[in-house]
């Protein structure tokens, strides 16, 4: 019998981004939006995405479809999580509204049968969304079904910290496991990020804003709304950059793009091209 998205959370086994992500529409603005238009021209080493389709797999806020959008693609945003996909109706609504060249649903990347339903992309962008699925390496195979040859696979995935990595995926359980986990997890963690951020800011002789303002240059989000992205982000698995470029060669992608985290924290950014 299928398991529903919210018999998942109920039972602790998934986090509802798409609930954190309607929290951060609040503080979304032109500045953000532009922040992530340049990420993406960045990362794809494009002044615009005229005449290109581009498919946004765990498409979140819908931020990055906008973008994408804003860029000149023709754009198709899904998501599993049902109140992610109303966060990217909402700003297409905001932005484009009646717009033909930009359609939304909700799906899942795990179904098979979905992705083979899709058209195929020149673009494939799926920023920090298969390490949540529960089945990371069946996304990963999954997510590259739908690209043409020729087109390019953009991916973040967590980066393999070892141990760390597997006592994150205990804290993150304990958050999603109930109302005592997220608050306990919500008041030990957050207080713990901004007590470092401003000892790292007064060894700096930096003033903390600047901290907030600096990382809203990074793909235009919110340092606050990421921190219970992290906090909670379940399920969870990480890989080595290593694994997932011999992962994609021996299925024909060549890699073109790659931003690593130096071994630390965070996640492991690759563009793959399909040979």
């Amino acid at each position: 019998m299928k398991i529903t998205f919210e018999e998942e959370v109920k039972q602790g086994d998934r986090f509802q981004f798409g609930e954190n992500w309607k929290r951060f529409l609040s503080v979304l603005n032109d500045e953000r939006i532009a922040e992530a238009e340049k990420s993406l021209q960045e990362m794809l080493e494009v002044e615009n995405l005229q005449g290109k389709s581009f498919l946004d797999i765990g498409s979140g806020s819908g931020l990055f479809s906008l973008a994408a959008r804003r860029l000149g693609a023709k754009v198709h945003s899904f998501d599993y999580d049902p109140q992610s996909v109303a966060c990217t109706q909402e700003l297409k609504g905001r932005y484009f509204p009646e717009d033909s060249n930009w359609t939304i649903e909700q799906g899942s990347v795990l179904n098979i049968d979905y992705i083979k339903s899709l058209r195929q992309f020149d673009i494939v962008y799926s920023w920090g969304v298969l390490h949540h699925t529960g089945a990371m390496w069946q996304a990963l195979d999954n997510a590259s079904l739908p690209v043409v040859d020729g087109g390019q696979l953009c991916l973040a995935i967590y980066n393999d910290q070892g141990s760390a990595s597997r006592r994150w995926l205990k804290v993150k359980q304990f958050y999603c496991s109930g109302i005592v986990g997220r608050t306990l997890v919500s008041m030990l963690f957050i207080s713990y990020f901004i007590l470092m951020g401003l000892a790292i800011d007064l060894v700096k002789l930096r003033n903390p804003i600047l901290r907030y303002k600096e990382y809203k240059k990074s793909r235009g989000m919110s340092i606050i709304y990421d921190w219970y992205d992290w906090l909670g982000g379940y399920p969870y698995e990480v890989a080595k950059p290593e694994e997932i470029f011999k992962f994609y060669q021996d299925r024909g992608f060549m890699l073109k793009n790659l931003l690593t985290t130096l071994g630390s924290l965070g996640n492991n950014q690759f563009v793959f091209v399909k040979q």
